[in-house]
This record gives C-alpha cells, structure tokens and sequence, in this order.
C-alpha cells in the first residue's frame, strides 16, 4: 500500500509520498513513489504513484525513456503546452498499460494492475496545477472546493487535512499539516512506512524550490509526531465531561 497526497495553496504545491510497497514481520521493501522531470525557466512536473509497483514503473519507464530522446515526437513531458495535456497524455499511457497487462493475463489478470497517479506542476505563463489521474485513464483537476488529492492508504490523515487546510496558508504550514496526516496515517496502517519524500513547488519557480527524505531520524518529523500526539490528549482533556447523571435534556 502507499500513502501520496498533492496539495494546491495560494503560494503553490505541497507534494509528499511514503516509500513502503510491502510490508510483513520479515518483508519490507522501499521504492520511491515521486519523480520529477524540469526544464530550468520553463516548467516543472511531477508525479507520485499508487497501486501495483510493476504497472507504476512501466508508466515512470516510459516516461523516462521518452525524456531520453531530444527528438521524440510524443514527449509529452517536456513538449506538452499545457499541463491538461501533460495529463491526459498520462492518462492514455496508463490506461495502456494497464490494458494490456490485463489482457496478457487473460481473467486472472482483472483488477490486478490497477494503479493511480497524481499529477503536479507548473508551466511558464500558467498557473500550478494538479490533476488525479485513475487506472482509465481519466482524471480531475484540483479546484477551490477539492484543493488537494490522495491516493493510496487515504482515510487515517484525510481529516486532518480537512480541518486544517487554509488556501492562504504558507509552505511551511502547508508542509506542517502534511506531516500531521503522515504521521497519524503511519500510526494507524503498517502498510505506510517511512522514509518520506517531500516536495515544494512555490508559484512560477518551475523548479522544486525545496526537496527532503524525512528518514525514522528526521528530528522535525520526530518533534511533530510528539508535538501532535501530546495535544490531542490535552485538546480531549480540555472538553465538557460526560456525566451519566445528566438528568433530563
């Protein structure tokens, strides 16, 4: 399982994934679910990535290989005009892939390749945007009223989220409020695990103007989990008692 959430802000993008594919008492793996591809000045796009690995990597494969070749026709990323384009261009890609992955595997292979992604960025001239793309290959774009998108282990760090998303928040709040969700979703579900990568896309930079793995050592996150945990106990401590002898109502 996994855990990605992209959020839009007034400043910008706010952008972390988890790391963890499987998860048992002896069987833990690692695989990066964020990339990112930039042309300095001009544009800036990244994607985090949710359901089966094999699938995810076929996407990121072929989007890499694309990037490879200056003179590639269908290099959506780095040619695009817009980033609707960019992603529905991922889109068909991996309805694509996912098809035939399916098809290859004939009825054992429904419902086995399915994956997500989330789609992020700004291009010169436009405003940032972020898109959730689904194993059809369809997808939505952020609004004022659905600012932020999760895929993966979604229901454990939604309300935080809910409750404390401001649209004119900083960054750096954005960020806090991201680490809040983490930490409570790892909390809950094994099958979210560190490390953590986190990225900022702040207004017409068209780069990542800040980028960092938050390993099991990271003292901000550490600080926040225990900062977090301390003031739900002293916020439930602080409400109205419940009494049994409540009489009539």
């Amino acid at each position: 399982m996994t855990y990605c959430v992209g959020m839009v802000l007034e400043k910008g993008l706010v952008l972390m994934s988890d790391t963890r594919t499987n998860s048992g008492v002896d069987n833990i793996s690692v695989f990066r679910k964020m990339f990112t591809w930039q042309v300095p000045g001009d544009r800036i796009i990244t994607l985090m990535t949710a359901g089966n690995l094999a699938t995810t990597q076929a996407v990121i494969s072929q989007l890499e290989e694309r990037t490879k070749e200056p003179d590639e026709r269908d290099n959506i990323l780095l040619q695009s005009p817009t980033m609707f384009q960019v992603a529905t261009e991922i889109g068909k890609l991996l309805r694509g892939i996912i098809s035939d992955r399916q098809d290859a595997n004939g009825v054992k292979g429904r419902g086995r390749f399915t994956a997500s992604i989330i789609v992020a960025g700004q291009i010169k001239g436009m405003e940032p945007r972020l898109f959730m793309v689904y194993p059809e290959g369809n997808f939505i774009e952020a609004s004022l009223d659905t600012p932020f998108f999760q895929i993966g282990e979604t229901k454990y760090g939604r309300p935080i989220i809910i409750r404390g998303y401001d649209r004119q928040m900083s960054l750096e709040d954005g960020v806090k409020l991201l680490m809040v969700s983490f930490d409570s979703t790892l909390k809950a579900n094994l099958s979210v695990g560190l490390p953590l990568d986190l990225q900022v896309i702040e207004r017409d930079s068209y780069e990542a103007s800040h980028q960092h793995r938050v390993s099991h050592e990271d003292g901000y996150f550490q600080a926040i989990s225990a900062g977090w945990g301390n003031a739900l106990k002293n916020a439930f401590h602080s409400l109205p008692d419940y009494s049994f002898f409540r009489g009539d109502e």
